[in-house]
């Protein structure tokens, strides 16, 4: 069920531009306000707002829809193994999603992990897979 890893990469680009070009227009919706109000540091957390949102979106479109953006384009589905999907497993499953590095170490474990289904760790936890739709 887990032979998607191509589609998967191209999804999570997907997602990525989205969320790049949704920061790029509340960069240029904020930056009036940030230079009247001279507080170019705010500019200093943005990475971390970057990475909330991240999670958020995530969480919020995987808990509702069962997809993003970008899974919906590959045709990709997220399918919780027992039950429902819902926004708490959403979140489980997406945590590493907050920066990149965290990502990989996810993907890394579960590459690595002796499972033949070489699902993400916390796709493990949540009691996820990924699914092609027809």
């Amino acid at each position: 069920m887990q032979e998607f890893w191509g589609k998967r990469t191209v999804a999570l680009i997907i997602d990525v531009i989205f969320i790049t070009l949704f920061m790029w227009a509340l960069t240029a919706i904020l930056y009036p306000l940030i230079a009247l109000t001279n507080l170019y540091f705010v500019f200093n957390f943005w990475f971390i707002l970057w990475g909330f949102l991240t999670l958020a979106y995530f969480t919020l479109m995987e808990g509702k829809w069962s997809t993003t953006l970008g899974k919906g384009l590959m045709k990709l589905k997220v399918q919780a193994i027992q039950g429902d999907m819902n926004y708490q497993t959403a979140l489980m499953r997406n945590l590493s999603k907050f920066l990149w590095i965290p990502l990989l170490i996810d993907v890394t474990i579960g590459f690595i992990g002796a499972k033949a289904n070489k699902r993400r760790y916390l796709d493990d936890i949540a009691n996820t897979r990924i699914i092609l739709l027809e």
